[in-house]
C-alpha cells in the first residue's frame, strides 16, 4: 500500500459519521420502500440482489439506533415504569434477535449472526414508527382501534422485511421452522407498544 494513498483513518470524523450516516439510511429506505424511484413518476423494478448485498453488508449502528429509539420512545410514555419499560424493551430487542439469529443457523441456514441481528434491528424500525404514530395520537384521542390498525400494519410490514431476507439464506424445507420464531418475536415488540 503506497503511504500516500489516504484510507478511513486519515479521514475527518465527520466524514466517518456521515458515511456511516448515509449506510444506515440506505438500510432504513431497504426496509422501508421495497420499490424505488428513478426519477419523478417513473417507477423502476425493485433490485433485489441490489438489497441482499447491501442488507449482508452488517453494521450494528442502525439497529442500536432503533432499538434506542424505540426503548426512549416507550420508557418517556410509560411514565413511573420508564426505566423498566426502556431496559425491558432494549433486552427484549437484543435477546430476541440473538435466539431468532441462533434458531436460523441451528436449522442450517447460512447467514452470519451479526449479519442476522442486523437485519432484525433493522426491521424493527416500521415498529418505531408505529409506536411514534400511537404516542403522539394518544395525546389527542384515545382510540384502541387506531392503536391496533397502526402496530398491526408495523408488525405486518416488520415482519414481512426480515423474513424475506432470512429466508434467502434457509433450505426451502426448513423456512417455516426458521421464521417462525420471527413472527413471535416481533409479535412480542408489537404487545408492548400496545400496553
Amino acid at each position: 500500500m503506497d503511504i500516500a494513498t489516504p484510507t478511513t483513518l486519515d479521514e475527518p470524523v465527520s466524514a466517518t459519521i456521515m458515511r456511516d450516516a448515509r449506510a444506515v439510511f440506505s438500510k432504513l429506505k431497504i426496509v422501508l420502500l421495497p420499490s424505488g424511484y428513478s426519477s419523478p413518476g417513473n417507477l423502476r423494478s425493485y433490485d433485489a440482489d441490489a438489497a441482499l448485498k447491501e442488507l449482508k453488508d452488517w453494521d450494528l449502528w442502525g439497529p442500536l439506533f432503533v432499538c434506542l429509539s424505540l426503548s426512549i420512545l416507550l420508557s418517556v410514555s410509560a411514565g413511573e415504569q420508564g426505566p423498566l419499560v426502556f431496559s425491558a424493551v432494549f433486552f427484549v430487542v437484543w435477546s430476541g434477535a440473538a435466539i431468532v439469529t441462533i434458531n436460523a443457523q441451528l436449522l442450517g441456514g447460512t447467514i452470519s449472526f451479526f449479519q442476522s441481528v442486523c437485519v432484525l434491528g433493522y426491521c424493527i424500525f416500521p415498529l418505531t414508527i408505529a409506536a411514534v404514530f400511537v404516542v403522539f395520537f394518544r395525546l389527542f384521542v384515545t382510540s384502541v382501534i387506531l392503536d391496533l390498525i397502526l402496530v398491526a400494519l408495523g408488525f405486518v410490514w416488520g415482519t414481512r422485511a426480515s423474513v424475506v431476507f432470512i429466508g434467502q439464506f434457509i433450505e426451502e424445507e426448513r423456512k417455516l421452522l426458521a421464521t417462525f420464531p420471527v413472527f413471535f418475536f416481533y409479535l412480542f415488540l408489537a404487545w408492548m407498544i400496545m400496553l
